[in-house]
């Protein structure tokens, strides 16, 4: 869709009718976004329950962030091959029997599926959102409407934790499904009759071969760090196998004339060095929350409420921040800010190295809080100097690529954390060997931070010679 038929369709839509679609899009993706995080709480109740291992429970959190990030490049070609409205209402549909499925599973691979359904929508519809807030909007607008859209972005992960830790604290894990059958149920109908159409689908051809391959190959990579826990061999087989179909994937990207994702926008080296360190930052942030979560139960035998406490001013600081250091970069550029993050995340990491099971409650939250601070403070910046460098027509590319890559690196973090975190014979040692894992992933982070500053200052002086 062009700029001028994006303008057209904004005004002739009735403002009553826009504020309503806003309301219905942005409630859907904030229960996405929610939850996405909602498990991280609920996992220990859920091990319990199920009578699981824990490397096999964190698939519910792990499985839902990587099928994301294999599902979000799909959401453009979707909105070519059919309608906004058969978009819509399908997205919400499937969203809405993967919750049904989730309040009756009876068990945890029937819980597991449910969670995938609602990842493969939620990756969707996510994307969607965004595109028709901007359609839908007309041009002197679209600043407010995309602030108030941030603010559900950030908002909506952060405070997933701690309100599904208040539902375990007098429900089941299963009310985590229950109560958000019925919004969404009510959104589903309430679409049905008042969502418009305003997009004409075209026929083009979507490249499963390139699903196939993103999804096997990511997903055998990343279930063999549990694998090779208990069956070593099978796991280095499948770690290989995994390999090789992502390598095949992405060579096919390169060859194809529309590909999937269009991996060669990384030649761009602003984009590639901005990118690996939204990656790193993001991984820091979903492992840590994960095991910040898991400790607090296990260890300090905390509840589900009180660990979702611990998480919860974290939580609202870094929305906070992520609100306002928008303003900052536009008026600082990234470097105080990259740099004063990355320092605020070193420090916040330190407690958690030599972390002890008689650590206060108060400097759990204080550390965490610290850390959650400063990765705001990383991540806005770096995403936003990442696209600087690039073509108008190659910034949907990339923004496809930088999401796909964050979700499926956030899901490797959670996973390698816990299993690193079970190879000790106690779990202290092994939070303590996870947090030199996220203190390695934040010093990369500096490093290659201060290798993109001196590449502009090597830039900068051959321009100005």
């Amino acid at each position: 869709m062009n700029v001028d038929n994006a303008n057209d369709i904004a005004h002739t839509i009735d403002p009553r009718k826009r504020i309503v679609i806003s309301a219905i899009l942005l409630i859907s993706d904030f229960i996405c976004l929610m939850s996405q995080t909602m498990m991280v709480t609920a996992l220990p109740v859920i091990q319990s329950d199920m009578h699981q291992a824990m490397t096999t429970v964190q698939w519910l959190t792990t499985g839902y962030t990587l099928l994301i990030g294999i599902v979000t490049p799909l959401a453009a070609n979707l909105y070519e091959k059919f309608t906004n409205r058969q978009v819509f209402l399908g997205t919400i549909g499937i969203f809405t029997a993967g919750t049904l499925l989730g309040c009756v599973a009876q068990n945890f691979w029937m819980l597991l599926l449910a969670r995938l359904i609602q990842a493969a929508a939620g990756g969707i519809l996510m994307s969607f959102q965004m595109t028709t807030m901007v359609t839908i909007f007309p041009p002197e607008k679209r600043g407010t409407i995309m602030g108030i859209s941030s603010l559900v972005v950030a908002f909506g992960p952060a405070i997933g934790p701690t309100l599904a830790g208040f539902i375990l604290s007098g429900l089941g894990w299963r009310y985590l499904f229950i109560l958000i059958l019925p919004v969404m149920v009510i959104i589903l109908g309430i679409g049905a009759f008042i969502f418009p159409n305003y997009s004409q689908p075209r026929e083009i051809k979507i490249d499963m071969l390139s699903v196939t391959m993103s999804l096997l190959g990511s997903g055998l990579a990343l279930a063999s760090l549990t694998v090779m826990q208990t069956q070593f061999a099978m796991g280095i087989g499948m770690l290989v196998v995994g390999g090789i179909l992502v390598a095949l994937f992405v060579r096919r990207q390169l060859h194809l004339a529309d590909p999937m994702l269009k991996v060669s926008i990384f030649k761009v080296q602003s984009f590639r060095l901005m990118t690996l360190i939204g990656i790193a930052a993001f991984m820091v942030l979903l492992g840590t929350e994960q095991m910040v979560s898991i400790f607090a139960q296990d260890v300090t035998h905390l509840t589900s409420m009180q660990a979702g406490m611990v998480l919860l001013p974290g939580a609202a600081l870094n929305a906070i921040t992520a609100a306002i250091v928008g303003r900052l970069y536009d008026e600082f550029g990234p470097k105080q800010l990259v740099l004063g993050g990355t320092i605020l995340m070193l420090f916040g990491t330190f407690p958690f190295v030599m972390i002890k099971a008689t650590m206060p409650v108060w400097l759990m939250t204080t550390a965490y809080a610290v850390r959650m601070i400063g990765n705001a403070l990383v991540f806005s910046p770096v995403m936003s100097e990442a696209f600087k460098d690039l073509a108008p027509l190659e910034v949907s590319h990339a923004t496809a690529l930088n999401n796909a890559l964050r979700q499926v690196f956030g899901s490797v973090s959670v996973t390698l954390l816990i299993v690193i975190s079970e190879i000790p014979h106690s779990f202290v040692v092994g939070m303590r060997c996870s947090m030199w894992v996220t203190l390695i992933l934040t010093a990369l982070v500096l490093i290659l931070f201060v290798r993109y500053l001196n590449v502009k200052n090597i830039v900068k002086n051959l321009l100005t010679y």
